[in-house]
């Protein structure tokens, strides 16, 4: 295969680019799933479009490529170019000038007429042969339809195709979509509509940034539209640890987004396990919508009671409960600390105990994941109680490694 920087299947690029950079960086030894030959045609690729942000490092087992991006150096995410990527052939070029040439006086044409118009005013110009096939320019205009650049109407027997018009004006907007295609799961489409002015505002700018969510943006749209029309799912799901491919049949209830690391979490009902189940978004394959569930509601119900008790995406065997009670003091001008609590309490509870102390209680179905969010109230916690004795050994023995660590007294915690 000769190389080429346009793509037709964007998984393939994206289980490339996961491979490169995300599962392990490895080696053009170690990238067994494909040939040599065909690694270096996609790493070749990857590297015309991320080449700023490409690096190496040679060591005993070999040349490791891996992506180095600095979130306080660059104002827009470079994933997205893996979008704009998308390989075309002659008859698109061709026709993509001609079919909007064509309608740009605002006027109405049949496929046949179009046709007709094509051949007399562009291609009876050229020397050369070329015949255009009606079924082609057909497939075309439905194309463009569907991407909302042509509208059509029945005429008759026959359907016309125009130019859709486009009277929204979104250089006032400019700095809310800047801001979107950095911000929201789905910015890939903040960056399309930023190409149009060649000038995007670049004075946003994120502490912490997560870029490689850009990889699943047609996952996720896809999913979105799914629940949007309260359908179920067939996914093609990858296993993390065996590698394998799995089919699920799931109702897709909600979208989780980790704060932490970014990482993307679909909250599905699966039909097969009788049971809510997350699926990593990134670990989804491909997504093909089913028919329209009937009982959505009662689906979504089972997904919504399920949601009350997650503080993350764990929830352990059998779903158990753990109870975990945090009693927190707080000084003359520490308002902010109460203000956080509530801000950040998710499911659990606030009770204030006198004016200076408050109690944080939540039931949950696994309480470890609650521990490092715990630990920043350090130095102000008076007690401390879970029902999992894990969750509190080992938030106790990280205390005690503290205080051996910094030689302080025992007093962060009575």
């Amino acid at each position: 295969m000769a190389y080429s920087e346009l793509i037709k299947n964007f998984e393939r690029i994206r289980d490339y680019m996961r491979e490169f950079y995300v599962y392990g960086f490895k080696s053009r030894e170690e990238y067994d799933a494909k040939s040599a030959r065909s690694y270096d045609n996609e790493r070749r690729r990857i590297e015309s479009w991320l080449g700023d942000y490409m690096f190496f490092r040679q060591d005993a087992a070999g040349k490791n490529v891996f992506l180095s991006v600095d979130s306080r150096a660059i104002p827009h995410n470079p994933l997205y170019k893996a979008f704009k990527a998308k390989s075309f052939t002659g008859n698109d070029l061709v026709l993509h000038f001609y079919i909007l040439d064509l309608l740009s006086d605002g006027e109405a044409l049949t496929v046949r007429e179009i046709v007709e118009r094509i051949e007399a005013d562009y291609l009876s110009r050229f020397d050369a042969a070329y015949e255009l096939d009606e079924s082609t320019v057909r497939k075309k205009l439905k194309e463009y339809e569907e991407l909302g650049l042509l509208k059509s109407e029945k005429r008759g027997r026959e359907r016309t195709y125009g130019r859709s018009e486009s009277m929204v004006d979104l250089s006032g907007w400019k700095d809310a979509v800047s801001f979107f295609s950095e911000a929201d799961p789905l910015g890939v489409i903040g960056s399309y509509l930023l190409d149009k002015y060649g000038d995007a505002p670049g004075y946003f700018g994120s502490k912490h940034r997560y870029v490689l969510h850009a990889l699943d943006s047609q996952v996720l749209c896809t999913l979105l539209e799914t629940m949007g029309e309260k359908r179920c799912a067939e996914l093609q799901v990858r296993s993390l640890r065996r590698g394998d491919i799995r089919q699920h049949t799931v109702f897709p209830a909600k979208i989780y987004v980790s704060t932490q690391t970014g990482r993307q979490y679909l909250l599905g009902y699966a039909y097969r396990l009788r049971r809510p189940m997350f699926f990593r978004i990134d670990s989804i394959k491909a997504v093909k919508p089913g028919p329209i569930e009937k009982q959505h509601e009662k689906y979504g119900g089972y997904c919504e009671k399920f949601g009350l008790y997650l503080w993350g995406v764990s929830f352990g065997d059998d779903c158990s409960l753990d109870h975990i009670e945090m009693t927190v003091r707080v000084d003359n001008g520490e308002e902010y600390i109460v203000s956080r609590l509530e801000r950040e309490k998710r499911g659990g509870r606030i009770e204030k105990i006198d004016g200076r102390t408050y109690r944080f209680t939540a039931d949950v179905y696994d309480a470890t994941e609650l521990l490092p969010w715990i630990r920043t109230f350090i130095g102000r916690i008076a007690e401390f109680k879970c029902s999992n004795s894990d969750a509190a050994d080992t938030f106790f023995a990280d205390l005690t490694a503290m205080r051996q660590m910094y030689g302080r007294d025992a007093d962060a915690v009575q």
